[in-house]
């Protein structure tokens, strides 16, 4: 897959209606280390929880065997693997992804988004879910809500990235976000697939790491209700490389910021 094409078909509205899909979507570049653990942890969460659910995961042109143990793990989870042949970059990666989730997802349905570095807890989908149900459109894990934690992350980085939020809510603030950039996010697939419908092909079109906050800056003219839930982020048990750069990413982002704010 890619490109990215104006989205799936709605329900027949006079259907019954059909029990709510989680359709939990992991962009993977290079994860042979940690993906086993995560959809280890999927599975328990999932299982405890009792929510029917789809993974959909994108193996944006790994060299390892991140293709490999996702098909490995397809007979035990309900996990449907798409390949970039070469890699793509996040935002790619992440438009393919959620495409493919709109093409299944009826309005009910949630999307989740996540890393699959292992360093996103998946315990905490049930208490997302709770607020999508409590009447929320999109909900965030957060690093700067009271309770969060994070291990493994230097203090310069975290420094950066408390300036980062603090400089977003400034320049483009959105009711309800302090945190602009964790990917790890539920959203209602009604309000997903009413953005797709606006933006067609430009819902991301970012191609690093700032296309999480683009996605939330292409939301933010419709004006959905969006929250957040403290974090505890575990970079202490990421295996491998972090994939971000992190000075690139800030200035990518500044630049994003600066397109938007002045309507470019």
């Amino acid at each position: 897959m890619t490109s990215a094409t104006p989205i799936a078909p709605r329900a027949d509205p006079a259907a019954p209606p059909a029990r709510r899909t989680l359709r939990i979507v992991l962009p993977a570049y290079n994860e042979a280390d940690n993906l086993p653990s995560l959809l280890r942890g999927l599975q328990q969460a999932m299982e405890d929880s009792g929510f029917s659910y789809e993974i959909i995961l994108v193996d944006d042109g790994s060299r390892d065997r991140t293709g490999a143990i996702a098909e490995e793990w397809a007979g035990a989870l309900p996990l449907r693997l798409l390949r970039h042949p070469v890699n793509q970059g996040l935002g790619a990666t992440l438009r393919d992804g959620l495409q493919a989730a709109l093409e299944r997802a009826a309005a009910s349905d949630v999307i989740i988004t996540m890393d699959a570095d292992d360093t996103q807890v998946p315990g905490l989908i049930p208490r997302m879910l709770q607020m999508i149900d409590e009447g929320y459109d999109v909900v965030i894990a957060s690093r700067y809500q009271p309770g969060a934690r994070v291990y493994g992350v230097s203090p310069l980085r975290r420094l950066m990235s408390r300036g980062a939020s603090i400089l977003m809510r400034t320049i483009m603030p959105i009711r309800g976000v302090r945190d602009f950039t964790c990917g790890y996010r539920a959203y209602r697939a009604d309000v997903l697939r009413r953005a797709a419908d606006r933006y067609g092909a430009q819902l991301v079109d970012q191609a690093g790491f700032q296309c999480m906050v683009d996605l939330l800056l292409k939301l933010r003219p419709m004006e959905p209700i969006i929250g957040e839930v403290p974090m505890l982020l575990r970079y202490d048990r990421k295996g491998g490389e972090s994939k971000m750069r992190v000075g690139r990413t800030a200035g990518d982002t500044l630049l994003l910021l600066i397109r938007r704010r002045f309507g470019r």
